[in-house]
């Protein structure tokens, strides 16, 4: 073998090595590296007391995920005022065991929640490398999940089902609006249907001060849009797992949807016409049982806390 064989060979050795230390770091080690980022908005009216809302997305959980299940049920610790699910919390047939091992806790605390398309669908396994040619696509074969279950739990922590629908909560003294849709990567949601329902939601209940809070899973740009322009002062997703495998210094390479790369996760502006609200994307806590790694973007739960304005 001449030096240049060698040279090479040694370089294509020392690439495989590198990668299969970054997988079994990303697999074995990030991927169960939760953590809790907080954040604060103002935005509540004036004088008003604060609210604490605990923003859970993606958790696609299976049975046997217990320091994962362990690890949410501490949140409670947080005592949030408020909990916002931004849907996935399935990701196997029977994980809806592990979700009420992992939520139990939070009954009697007052939440809101819209579906993914995992809470219909169970994973199928797939060819990793097409997450980096764009949006997901589910094959028509995919196990069906229960969700009549899981949103019978949901409902029976107290937590409202905001999927195509809008309802009011009074928290700390605030009134809020909050309006969802269900999953716009199915294209499930029914963005008609929210200005009948607010106005419905108005008209019964006149109190003040509010403020109004958009749920959604996918944070497609069309849904965003249409949740300022409907008066959304704060917006909740989750969906894209904060690109769940990220460059050091560049950041996500794909977002799973179109929301721009650096709105992919975390706290930001969402601007549309003459409208604007508060976009939290959340990073999610699970990945897909069939591509357990993540890289540069570790699970997260998210601790908002919404405070008054300035008079």
């Amino acid at each position: 073998m001449s030096a240049l064989s060698r040279v090479a060979a040694t370089a294509v050795g020392v690439v495989a090595a590198a990668g299969a230390g970054a997988f079994a770091y990303g697999s074995l080690i990030e991927r169960n590296r939760f953590t809790l980022r907080t954040a604060t908005v103002e935005v509540l009216p004036p004088g008003s007391d604060d609210i604490r809302v605990l923003h859970l997305s993606d958790l696609h959980m299976a049975p046997w995920q217990t320091h994962k299940q362990e690890w949410v049920r501490e949140l409670a610790r947080l005592k949030p005022d408020l909990v916002v699910d931004t849907g996935d919390n399935l990701g196997h047939r029977d994980g809806l065991t592990g979700i009420r091992s992992a939520l139990g806790v939070f009954a009697g605390t007052p939440g809101v929640y819209v579906n993914g398309s995992n809470d219909y669908f169970g994973p199928s396994p797939k060819n990793p490398l097409r997450y980096f040619t764009g949006p997901s696509k589910h094959a028509h074969s995919s196990e069906r999940l229960d969700t009549a279950a899981l949103e019978e739990f949901f409902d029976s922590l107290g937590w409202k089902n905001l999927n195509n629908r809008a309802a009011t909560t009074e928290v700390n003294g605030t009134i809020i609006d909050f309006f969802g849709v269900d999953d716009p990567h199915r294209r499930f949601d029914k963005l008609e249907r929210i200005p009948g329902a607010l106005d419905e939601l108005r008209e019964n209940d006149d109190r003040g001060p509010r403020v109004s809070i958009g749920v959604a899973h996918a944070p497609y740009q069309y849904v965003l849009n249409s949740f300022v322009t409907h008066g959304a002062e704060v917006i909740f997703a989750g969906h894209t797992h904060g690109g769940q495998v990220c460059v050091p210094g560049f950041g996500a390479l794909v977002t799973n949807c179109d929301v721009p790369r650096e709105q992919v996760k975390g706290l930001s502006l969402w601007r549309h016409g003459f409208h604007s609200a508060h976009l939290n994307v959340s990073a999610g806590l699970g990945t897909s049982i069939y591509a357990p790694v993540r890289f540069a973007c570790p699970p997260e739960a998210t601790l908002l806390t919404l405070t008054a304005r300035s008079a």
